[in-house]
Formats: C-alpha cells, structure tokens, sequence
C-alpha cells in the first residue's frame, strides 16, 4: 500500500500563510534604502526583549555568533573551560572553541534529557579547574531546571548562559527560558519555533555592562565608528529585512507553540496506548515549560520503529546522533567525564514531525502510527 509521505517539516507551509504580510514588509524594507542596523532591527530588538522578559536583546547573525559573543561577553577567553551538555548538536562546543576555550561536557538527566542541579554538580566536582561558564541548552523545547541549575553556579560563582535557540516561548512560574541566567541565547534559523527567511540570531540579559560588550562585538569592536576599543569584535550582524520579517512573526510565536503543545498531547496519548509503551516513550510532555521545537521518542529498537513509521509515510530524524565528545574534530581531545547518559540516549532518540501547520489528519495519521508501534 502506498501512503501520501507526512513531512518532517515544511517551511512553505507556514511562509505562505502569511505571504501577504511578509510581501508588504519586505516591499517596505526595500522601499526605504535602509537594509542593515536601521529602524526594523532596532524596533525588533524592543519587542524581542519585552516578549523574553529582558532589558536588552542585541541582535546578531545567526545562533552560533550568538553563543560565541555571549561567551566571550562572560569572560571566556583562550584555555577558559565551559560547562556544556554533550547531546545538544556541538552548536555550544563550536562557539567554544571559536574563542579557543575547551567544552567539558555534563551528563544528562535520564528522564529529561537536560542538565540538572545533580549532574551540573557532578561535573564540577569532576572538572578538577573553576569553569569560566555554564551553558544550559533548553534541548528540543524544553527548559531545563534553572532554579537547581543557578543554585549550584552561584555556589561555585560561574556565570550561566541559557541557549535557547529550541525554546523561545517557554516558561515556568511566569518567567521566560532567557530572562534566568545571565545572559542567554537564540537563534532564528528557518526551522526553529521561531524562524527567519534566512539566518539570524540574538543575546539578551538584565546587564546593561553585558549587552555593551556584545553590541561592540557584533560590529567590529567598535566603540565609536571606525575606533576599536573592545576585543573579539567580529561583523555579525541581522539586516533589516530578516527584522522586519521576525518582527511579522513574533506576535504568533505564542499560538503557534500552543499549536506545537497541542499536537504533541495527541502524540502523548497515542504512545500511551502502545503495546510496546514500556520500550517507547516521549522525552516531553506538553506543558508550559514545554514548546514542542521536536517531539522526540526513546525507544530500545530506533531502526526498527523508524522503518516502521517510514513504511507508512510518515518521516523522521534524529537529534542528535553523535554526541559532541564523540565528534571527529582533529584537534580536540575531551577531558575523560561520565556521559553514560547522554552516549545512551544518542542510540535511542528519534523525532516525529513537529511543525504548527501539521493538519489535524496527518497529526491523526501519526499518532495512529505511533499507537501501533
């Protein structure tokens, strides 16, 4: 029998929703001969910081410049070691070494699979030098813990950035993933929750000092036009149209996460009616602290239930499949930390589509799927 394929993700579908608008701001853009660090960026930083809950956001251009300068902005600098979780795609392990640090990684907890307060403890106790940072990735939509998670950082006096490129729109106890550490991260690649036309990214915090020293960074290191007075400046900057884009977008951001939760509660259900729910489960469930970026299963039989899914249409992936200790960098050699955790779970994770503009008969088609595994 042949089935029509249910896509793991599709970008058209929610581009064209809103073709009209995003027609008439870039005409707009265009229009004023006004395309990098002009009145779209700075109105989108305005309105990124009040939806986070932040005093500043800077934009950048892309998620990884946002990790890197957020780093360098704590005072990572060359031999500096950051804390950082092994599972999360080497997003974090590649801003870290840009600035010539070393990443040594936290294991995960088996349930969730984030740091927590124990394992970010356990690291410490095992890292043998004072880390320069904490990055906590909020993974798959999903925040992590941050009250045990600042409890144990501020009992070692290590700053914390929060990556949460996967989460933008998460919360717990009214407060937004981003406005809890000390300065935080995002990213507006295409597919995430919220998404550009193109590359794009961010740093927010409370610290007027911090946003200063990203703000010179992303633009050469200048402190006045052509004079520069700050190291590690780069050109990183998000032009206006992918502003003025973003800034179309992040009033639905909300609906569509709730889209996301509601789409993922169907998935919860139909796994709990599986036959084989003791080998299958969903990492997350659908709540607020939960924005469903990826709706991501742990199974003891990855490829079978993947060829399963696949010989009804139905399309997925993996996030991720190597852990970053485990990556082939020629040049990196990772300081020994028990990550039987994360190693675990990297052989037993897949993802199922996930995206708001699902229909109600494909999200149906999954679940059933999903309920026969």
């Amino acid at each position: 029998m042949t089935f029509a394929a249910v896509p793991f993700n599709d970008l058209q579908r929610g581009t064209e929703s809103i073709r009209a608008e995003l027609d008439a701001v870039i005409a707009r853009v265009v229009s004023s001969g006004w395309f990098v660090l002009g009145p779209e960026h700075d109105a989108f930083e305005s309105e990124l910081a009040a939806y986070v809950g932040t005093a500043h956001a800077i934009n950048v251009g892309n998620g990884t410049d946002a990790l890197e300068l957020g780093l360098a902005a704590l005072g990572v600098i060359p031999g500096s070691l950051v804390l950082t979780v092994a599972n999360a795609g080497a997003y974090t392990s590649t801003a870290t070494r840009l600035l010539g640090a070393e990443p040594v990684y936290v294991d995960i907890d088996p349930e969730t699979h984030l740091m927590s307060g124990a394992t970010l403890e356990r690291a410490i106790a095992g890292c043998g030098d004072v880390p320069a940072a904490i990055v906590v990735t909020h993974l798959y939509g999903a925040l992590a813990p941050m009250d045990e998670i600042l409890i144990v950082a501020a009992k070692h006096n290590i700053p914390v950035l929060e990556d949460c490129a996967q989460s933008l729109g998460a919360r717990a106890n009214g407060t937004m993933g981003g406005a809890f550490g000390h300065i935080s991260t995002t990213s507006f690649y295409p597919t995430k929750n919220l998404g550009a036309l193109g590359d794009g990214g961010a740093v927010m915090t409370n610290s007027a000092e911090l946003a200063e020293r990203v703000r010179r960074m992303r633009q050469y290191g200048w402190a006045s036009k052509y004079s520069i007075e700050s190291a590690h400046g780069r050109n990183s900057r998000l032009d206006e149209l992918q502003a003025a884009i973003l800034r179309v977008k992040l009033p639905r951001l909300d609906a569509a996460n709730q889209r996301r939760r509601d789409i993922h509660a169907v998935y919860e259900s139909a796994v709990a009616t599986s036959s084989h729910t003791n080998e299958l489960r969903l990492v997350n469930t659908a709540t607020e602290r939960f924005i469903a970026h990826l709706a991501v299963l742990e199974t003891v039989d990855r490829t079978g239930a993947r060829a399963a899914l696949d010989a009804t249409g139905i399309k997925t992936d993996v996030h991720y499949p190597v852990p970053d200790h485990q990556q082939k960098w020629p040049d990196f050699s990772p300081r020994h930390m028990p990550l039987d955790v994360s190693e675990r779970a990297a052989g037993r994770i897949f993802s199922v589509p996930m995206f708001p503009e699902l229909t109600d008969g494909e999200v149906a088609r999954v679940a059933e799927a999903l309920s026969a595994l």
